[in-house]
This record gives C-alpha cells, sequence and structure tokens, in this order.
C-alpha cells in the first residue's frame, strides 16, 4: 500500500450514559455539525422507549436493537471473465456496527412519525422486537448472500 493506514480518531464517551458507542451513534445522527441536537434527539428517543418498554432500560433495549440489526455478510461485486458476481463476504466488526447504525437512522428517517426523536424510538423498538424496515434490510443483506453462496469461492 502506498499510503498508510489512517489513525482512529479517540471518541469521547457520551455526557449521560458515559458510553463510546452512544456517542459513535450520535455521530451518525448528527446533520450539519449540530452534535448538540443530535444528543437531545437521541436522548428524547430514549426517554420515549423508556415510556413504552417499562420492564428493560431503554440504553439496553438500543444496544439490543443494534445488535439484532447488525449484519454478519455482505455480498461484493466482483468481475470474473467479463461476468459480474456477487460474493458474500463477512464484514469487519467495526464495519458491521457502523452498517447497523446507518441502517437503524436510515429507516427512522423515512418513518411517518412526528418527530425525529419519536422515529428514532419506534425505528429502536421495531428493531428490539426483531421487525422493522433496519431489520428487513439485515434479513435481504444475508438472504442475498445465501443465495449466492455458489460463488464464494471466488472470494479474494
Amino acid at each position: 500500500m502506498r499510503k498508510s493506514r489512517a489513525k482512529k480518531r479517540v471518541l469521547l464517551p457520551d455526557p449521560k450514559f458515559n458510553d463510546k458507542l452512544v456517542t459513535r451513534f450520535v455521530n451518525n445522527l448528527m446533520l450539519d455539525g449540530k452534535k448538540s441536537v443530535a444528543f437531545e434527539i437521541f436522548y428524547n428517543a430514549l426517554d420515549i422507549v423508556n415510556e413504552k418498554m417499562e420492564e428493560e432500560s431503554s440504553l439496553d433495549v438500543w444496544k439490543k436493537a443494534l445488535t439484532n440489526i447488525t449484519p454478519g455478510v455482505e455480498v461484493r461485486s466482483r468481475r470474473i471473465g467479463g461476468a459480474t458476481f456477487q460474493i458474500p463476504q463477512p464484514i469487519r466488526d467495526d464495519r458491521k456496527i457502523s452498517m447497523g447504525m446507518k441502517w437503524l437512522i436510515d429507516a427512522a428517517r423515512k418513518r411517518n412519525e412526528k418527530t425525529m426523536a419519536q422515529k428514532l424510538a419506534a425505528e429502536v423498538m421495531a428493531g428490539f422486537k426483531e421487525e422493522g424496515a433496519a431489520f428487513k434490510k439485515k434479513e435481504d443483506t444475508h438472504r442475498m448472500a445465501d443465495a449466492n453462496k455458489a460463488f464464494s469461492h471466488f472470494r479474494f
């Protein structure tokens, strides 16, 4: 490789839960550099989750939803002899988490609730119950990888 690998920046844990994963999620949620707004949306969403699901802590519900949404394998296109094959490959751990976060946020943005906090809370609860758009996207990705299992010997 010509260039050296980029240094990983150290993330500070969030102020309320003291968790770096929350900060990473909020950084993905943030638009136009407005981190305080993103934190407010996230904390309001967790308050809504807490009201709806009293038996478990809202942070645990969010982490379980994120775990349910994170994919294990993905398909990558590879051109071999004029034909393009979809080759299933396992995903690195940090990429798994970031894909899950992005899918959760995208699915929440496409929902029909009134505020972003309500949308995010609804998608988190749906992910916790293994349903919703983000979970469906994970299932579709896994199904696509399973369908193309025959091409896994082309892995590079």
